[in-house]
């Protein structure tokens, strides 16, 4: 059977420490450390109500943590303590930080309780990055 969904891949998963700014496809299994509802908002310009919910979810494995931005169904996803896979997750830069984020391409998906400890101790979101121009002579 396997062999008849050849086009399918086997994820690899990547540790939150070998994420890197610009980056995207990655596979994650991370712990929810906490969430912080930071945007709730409803328009009513439509035929149906239309909420936009942004939470920033502080995410992590045994190598360190990272900020996750959930919007809307995502957000209801992560709670606190709960372990989540994320699929095709990509690196979005805010104010020179990195910020991990799934969009309509990938998913989010809850599993059974991770056995790792979160490294509290390595937070890439609080590396700062500045963009530099390299001029190819």
């Amino acid at each position: 059977m396997a062999d008849a969904k050849s086009g399918l891949r086997k994820p690899v998963f990547t540790k939150v420490e070998q994420l890197r700014p610009g980056t995207t496809g990655h596979t994650l299994t991370v712990k929810v450390v906490n969430t912080k509802l930071v945007l709730q908002k409803g328009r009513t310009d439509g035929p149906q109500l239309r909420q936009m919910r942004i939470a920033e979810c502080l995410v992590g494995d045994e190598t360190g943590m990272i900020i996750f931005t959930a919007r809307n169904d995502q957000v209801d996803l992560m709670k606190e303590g709960s372990t989540v896979i994320l699929r095709n997750a990509k690196i979005d830069m805010f104010k020179g930080s990195m910020r991990l984020a799934v969009d309509k391409w990938g998913r989010v998906e809850v599993t059974e309780p991770a056995t790792f400890t979160v490294k509290e101790d390595n937070n890439l979101s609080l590396i700062e990055y500045e963009l530099v121009n390299v001029v190819e002579e």
